[in-house]
């Protein structure tokens, strides 16, 4: 178990202080590495009065607005975490740049266990690679806790243009060549990667148009304005159902149970573009998280991931909740971002920033 001390003769809050310090004058790799030693040396050297991690509330960083589907994500993660960790588990959202100024801010934080991240496929593979100003490499800056929960992606056309299955799509999308568009929420993001990748493996010539958000990516679509929506299913569902969307593709393991008649990318032929759609969160720390904080972590992550309550809930929103080790992490991230970089080598994709 790994054990703070409550009663030193060197204060941790003048430790924090020191090492911030030291983060100014030097990588943030090594005074975090500075940091964990001092930290352990007090630890070790400390009178017997310990208290077992943790002992106080832990707090999740999310690095997008509250209302969106990781935030509800986060929320429902949070709450279950409670019980097996024993300590109240709050939401802090801290919005911005894509998922950057939330994603730097975690990676920044104490590495004591008591901050937390929800890390997604665009906050470890796509920001680190596709835009410039990302100053986090998710490998190295983070340790990776737990991947969390993945959400299906649906490739959808309006009901106008009479399509009605992904080899009529596929024939339409052909012949108009340029002619259809695709939205996403901005350049260089996952939206932009998926849609290069789409004219990468189906050999379309869909054009990118960049909105401010996927709220606008869906209303465009539903106005015939944009020919070809890629979007996480849960969002898509209401115009499916009312019929002004028509699925002709998902990204996802197995069917929709909503959608059984409409098949998986990797059914198609495409299981690279398919595995690239999905997507996925995962719970990180500050690289210097001692293992055993990044242990107990994992475990209470997993006991929340079986709770009835939050798998059903989880299911109602269109999520399928994951699990696993650490290691299970690091290889999705790793994976992932090598098909971005590969991706992004080959289309010429950019932010667009000098």
């Amino acid at each position: 178990m790994f054990y703070e001390s409550v009663s030193v003769s060197v204060s941790v809050s003048g430790l924090k202080a020191a090492c911030c310090k030291l983060g100014s004058w030097g990588r943030r790799r090594g005074w975090r590495a500075v940091m964990a030693g001092m930290l352990a040396w007090v630890a070790g050297t400390a009178p017997a009065q310990t208290q077992e991690f943790p002992h106080r509330p832990v707090k999740l960083v999310v690095p997008f607005a509250a209302a969106g589907s990781t935030d509800i994500v986060a929320r429902l993660v949070a709450d279950a975490l409670q019980g097996p960790l024993g300590q109240p588990v709050y939401v802090e959202n801290k919005a911005g740049a894509g998922g950057m100024l939330g994603a730097e801010a975690v990676a920044r934080s104490m590495p004591d266990g008591y901050t937390l991240g929800l890390g997604s496929i665009s906050t470890l593979a796509v920001n680190p690679v596709v835009l410039k100003a990302s100053r986090v490499q998710p490998l190295q800056d983070f340790a990776m806790v737990v991947p969390l929960a993945s959400i299906a992606s649906v490739f959808s056309v309006p009901a106008s243009l009479q399509v009605h299955d992904f080899a009529q799509f596929l024939k339409q999308a052909r012949l108009q060549g340029d002619g259809w568009a695709a939205g996403s929420s901005g350049v260089g993001s996952v939206g932009h990667v998926i849609l290069e990748a789409l004219n990468a493996d189906l050999g379309l010539q869909l054009r990118h148009i960049p909105f401010k958000g996927m709220g606008p990516v869906i209303n465009s679509t539903l106005a015939g304005q944009t020919q070809v929506l890629s979007d996480q299913y849960p969002s898509s569902a209401p115009h499916i159902q009312t019929g002004r969307l028509v699925p002709v593709a998902v990204a996802a393991k197995e069917r929709q149970a909503d959608l059984p008649q409409v098949p998986t990318l990797a059914e198609l032929g495409y299981p690279e573009l398919n595995a690239l759609a999905i997507t996925w969160f995962g719970l990180v720390v500050p690289a210097g998280t001692p293992a055993p904080v990044v242990q107990r972590l994992n475990r209470a992550a997993n006991q929340a991931l079986q709770q009835p309550a939050l798998r059903a809930r989880l299911a109602q929103l269109g999520v399928t909740p994951l699990g696993g080790t650490p290691i299970h992490l690091e290889h999705l991230v790793a994976q992932t971002t090598a098909q971005v970089r590969a991706l992004v080598q080959q289309r010429g994709i950019s932010d667009g920033s000098p």
